[in-house]
C-alpha cells in the first residue's frame, strides 16, 4: 500500500530528478522510492556517504552529492533552511 510523503528540494535538482526519472521510464516517485529501498536494504552502510547512490545524485545534481546531517552547527543549518524558502 502507498503512503503520501512531502518532501523539500532544490527546484534545480526536482528538475533534473524528474528528466532523470522520466528518461528511465518512471515517475519520480518511483525512483525516490528505488533509491530509498537501496538504502534500507541492506542494513550495512555506517553512514549516509557509504550508500551506493552517490553517482546516481551526481548525475542529476550539478557538483558532487553534498550531505546535510545533524553535525550541521547552527550557522550552517540557518543557511541552509533560508536557502529552503
Amino acid at each position: 500500500m502507498d503512503a503520501k510523503v512531502t518532501l523539500s528540494f532544490n527546484a534545480a535538482v526536482i528538475k533534473r530528478a524528474k528528466d532523470y526519472a522520466e528518461a528511465q521510464g518512471l515517475s519520480l516517485s518511483r525512483l525516490t522510492e528505488i533509491l530509498l529501498k537501496k538504502v534500507i536494504a541492506t542494513g550495512q552502510h555506517e553512514h549516509i556517504e557509504h550508500i551506493p547512490i552517490e553517482e546516481w545524485v551526481s548525475m542529476v545534481a550539478e557538483g558532487p552529492a553534498e550531505y546535510k546531517t545533524s553535525s550541521l552547527s547552527n550557522k550552517e543549518k540557518a543557511k541552509y533552511f533560508e536557502d529552503k524558502k
